[in-house]
């Protein structure tokens, strides 16, 4: 016996000249849609199993326009190529008010056009509802009464995966998409970040810093609390672990005795335009585990400053490898971007990575040259490389004109290009297998520890610098595809 349906009562789609009245509805829809399931698993909790099936649906902004008027072709985002209709399902609309207002807003003023709010036909999974409504978690399956997939709607793998960032997608019912992701791989990565960083969301910054050292999250804490004690910083707080706020220079970070696999820390502003860091560990998996989840949020820039294998005799323990070209040995994005695809160095990231280093080392120009050398970075998956039979590698490396060797920079790279985020990576040179320096106890000489020391207020320098960057100079054409969504 099929059961009846019960959905809340959305009405229909409203047009909206005013991006914040837009957002405004997209938030009721929402909360409605959440508190309607989360009340109906909390019914069924006590009661036992209800009489009937229960589903909502996830918001939806779309706009259709018959013109093919030109806009500004200087921006790379905000508008749609092509008379039709777009559509895209929305998620947490708390989290990301200020960004909504800011695409849809653009998409009102480029096309002269009101959008349209209203609910989707995507249901809206019972685990994502419950955790944004805080209701509790959903129980594992068998540990209620009855069946939950027998009532509501669970995660949805046709509607989670990356085929319109991948350029994949085909539209079945003549929409196409307005923004990256869809509503359940947004908040797929939203619950799987709260996982892997034991931090929330919402204080996530939109300048991102990946390394593979714990020295660097002791360094980044010593920066946060002098930025605290400084009133004219414009930092305001800085989240550890676990979602402890720290707000006092001087206070205290309690000890965790269970750290997470990928540790994140947030030094924030009022504005979002903080830094996040976020210690990611070893291997191509993680880094890539971390971006694909990081790049729902759409942050401004991220940046890679880990240690390396220097590969030139020319190089010492402590110097720095700033990348502009990648070698791709990772394995890990092979399916969703080919290695074909180059993935270009931005001048943007280049720039502000060049003046950080030159800020904090005090040397300019060709003096530079003497610390930093700029060149192809080699990412591999096999952190023993140096077991292996030494030809085939070493001849793969230096015919690359590869400089420098680690297991994540690529990774970070190649992530950011598909997902339209801008990237870079600056190295620290750790050891120089090649040349007989292992990294073994006692090798670090001190200028090793003195660049360490720095390497981290570089990448810190890069970002401020990025920050002062208009952001449609920062996220330029140069990551954009023929056909591109109009969110950014």
């Amino acid at each position: 016996m099929e059961r009846p349906t019960l959905s809340p009562n959305a009405g229909a789609a409203q047009a909206f000249n005013s991006a914040e009245a837009a957002v405004a509805h997209l938030l009721t829809l929402y909360q409605e849609a959440t508190r309607f399931l989360a009340e109906a698993l909390g019914k069924a909790l006590r009661d036992g199993p209800p009489d009937n099936r229960f589903r909502a649906f996830y918001p939806e902004v779309r706009l259709e326009t018959t013109s093919y008027a030109k806009v500004d072709s200087r921006l790379s985002f905000g508008h749609v190529a092509a008379p039709g209709v777009y559509a895209s399902t929305i998620t947490r609309p708390d989290l990301f008010r200020n960004y909504l207002i800011q695409q849809i807003g653009l998409l009102i003023e480029n096309h002269g056009v009101a959008v349209k709010v209203g609910p989707s036909k995507t249901p809206m999974p019972l685990h994502f509802a419950v955790s944004a409504a805080e209701a509790g978690l959903v129980p594992q399956e068998g540990a209620a009464e009855f069946t939950l997939r027998d009532y509501f709607d669970v995660p949805d793998l046709t509607t989670t995966n990356d085929d319109i960032v991948n350029g994949t997608y085909v539209a079945s019912d003549g929409v196409a998409p307005l923004a990256p992701f869809t509503a359940q791989r947004v908040d797929y990565s939203l619950a799987r970040l709260a996982h892997y960083t034991a931090t929330d969301p919402e204080h996530f910054q939109n300048f991102v810093l990946f390394t593979n050292y714990q020295f660097y999250v002791s360094e980044f804490e010593a920066y946060a609390r002098r930025m605290l004690a400084d009133p004219a910083s414009g930092y305001s707080a800085f989240v550890s672990t676990h979602n402890h706020v720290l707000t006092d220079a001087e206070g205290d970070i309690p000890l965790t005795a269970k750290m997470p696999q990928m540790p994140a820390y947030h030094l924030k502003r009022a504005d979002g335009q903080g830094i996040t860091l976020v210690n990611i560990g070893v291997g191509p998996s993680n880094a890539k585990t971390a971006t694909d989840h990081i790049a729902v949020l759409r942050p401004h820039a991220w940046l890679m400053v880990g240690h390396c294998a220097g590969l030139r005799s020319s190089q010492s323990l402590g110097d720095f490898v700033l990348g502009h070209a990648y070698l791709r040995e990772d394995k890990v994005l092979d399916d969703d971007l080919p290695v074909w695809v180059p993935v270009p160095a931005l001048a943007e990231i280049q720039i502000a990575l060049e003046r950080a280093v030159a800020s904090v080392t005090e040397l300019e120009g060709f003096d530079l040259k003497r610390i930093m050398r700029t060149g192809t970075v080699a990412s591999v998956d096999n952190r023993n490389w140096e077991l292996r039979d030494q030809t085939g590698p070493v001849q793969r490396l230096s015919q690359s004109r590869a400089v420098a060797l680690d297991m994540e920079s690529a990774t970070i790279a190649a992530n950011g290009f598909r997902f339209r985020v801008p990237y870079g990576t600056l190295l620290c040179v750790s050891d120089k297998p090649l040349h007989g320096e292992l990294k073994l106890p006692g090798m670090a000489s001190e200028f090793y520890k003195t660049q360490v020391s720095r390497h981290l207020m570089i990448g810190i320098r890069a970002m401020e610098h990025l920050r002062t960057m208009p952001l449609e100079r920062l996220h330029s054409r140069k990551l954009r595809s023929f056909e591109e969504t109009a969110f950014l």
